[in-house]
Order: C-alpha cells, then structure tokens, then sequence
C-alpha cells in the first residue's frame, strides 16, 4: 500500500491583478478552489489542506466537509507565508510527503497530480514540467518541511530553497495538462491565449 501523501492547496491570494480571489473564480462552471480540491483527492492524496487568506470565510464555504482550512495569517505578505502556514498545519499529518498545488492552475489535471503524487518518500523533491519547463504542483518529503517552512517569505515560496539543488526531480507533464497559470480573466481563454 503506498504512503500516505497530504494535499496542500495554496490559495490565499486576492487577486490583484484579476480583480479578486483566483479561488473564487469559476471554470468550466467550478470555482477553481473546488475545482483544485477534487483533483488533488482524485489524484490520491490521504488528505488535502487549503490556505486561506483574502476571501477566506467565501473560500471555507466552498470546501467539502473533509478538507481542512488553514488559514495564513500574513496572507498579504505573499506565497511565501502561505506554504510556511500550510507545512506547519501538516505536523501531525502522517504523511511522508506534501503535494504543493496553486489554485490558479485550472489545466493541472487529476492524472498529472497523480503522476507526481506516485514518486512520495520522505526525501524527495519532485516537480512537474510541461515541455520540460518546471511548474507545479511540486512534492516535498516531510524531511524538507521545517526547512522549506523556514526559508519561505514574501512572495518566493519554495523557489529560493528549490534553486541550485541537484536533487530536484522533473517529472514530465505536458502529456496530461497544462501548467499555464490564470492571472487576468482573459486567461480562462485557456493555455496559449494571449495574454494582456
């Protein structure tokens, strides 16, 4: 049987540049909240954890009964304090691993996220790529978590601990999705439409 690998959906952002909270924003009739949460269950994880911050009471209400809010305090200080948030709450979490997602990537799919989620240990660090070019969702193993946590501010997240480790894992997913990213309501157009 596998172990056990925690979902966690980094979704606290308000927006700005869309005009409002990404994860409130509906796709294919779904608020992309929703949307991320199901496919991180369908893909497998144990568990699955959502960040939240602007919106959040609206975000919370948009949750299936088994998912957990996190909340992160200093939300508006950027991503960065959302992942310090979302690997702290997973402490008591036996989960060997943590599946990062944003909620802003509506063409990650259940099958990408699954093809990630099946490469779990406590050591690894695995990121997904689209034509060979790193995005996410991104699995950190629990031996990473305090430290990831601790390097984590403003709005970098995991990039400045990611940067210059050999031991980083790119896991090809072009195949089943898009790591395209929704920043302004015209992206929603879908990946490769053109951007304002």
């Amino acid at each position: 049987m596998p172990e056990p690998v925690a979902g966690l959906l980094l979704a606290a952002g308000a927006g700005r540049r869309f005009g409002g909270p990404k994860a409130l924003v509906e796709y294919d009739g779904e608020p992309l909240v929703r949307r991320a949460v199901r496919n991180l269950a369908e893909a497998g994880c144990a568990s699955v954890r959502v960040v939240v911050g602007a919106s959040a009471e609206q975000v919370r209400e948009l949750l299936p009964p088994d998912v957990t809010a996190v909340p992160a305090v200093r939300w508006q200080a950027g991503m960065g304090e959302s992942l310090k948030a979302g690997l702290e709450s997973l402490a008591e979490e036996p989960a060997v691993a943590a599946l990062v997602h944003l909620v802003d990537l509506p063409w990650v799919s259940a099958e990408a996220l699954a093809r990630i989620l099946g490469e779990a240990s406590e050591d690894a660090v695995v990121r997904a790529a689209y034509q060979g070019v790193p995005g996410h969702p991104v699995l950190f193993g629990r031996r990473w978590w305090g430290e990831i946590a601790d390097s984590a501010r403003g709005d970098h997240g995991a990039r400045d601990w990611l940067r210059g480790r050999a031991d980083v894992r790119l896991v090809e997913c072009g195949d089943l999705g898009s790591g395209s990213d929704v920043d302004r309501p015209g992206d929603l157009a879908g990946p490769g439409s053109e951007r304002r």
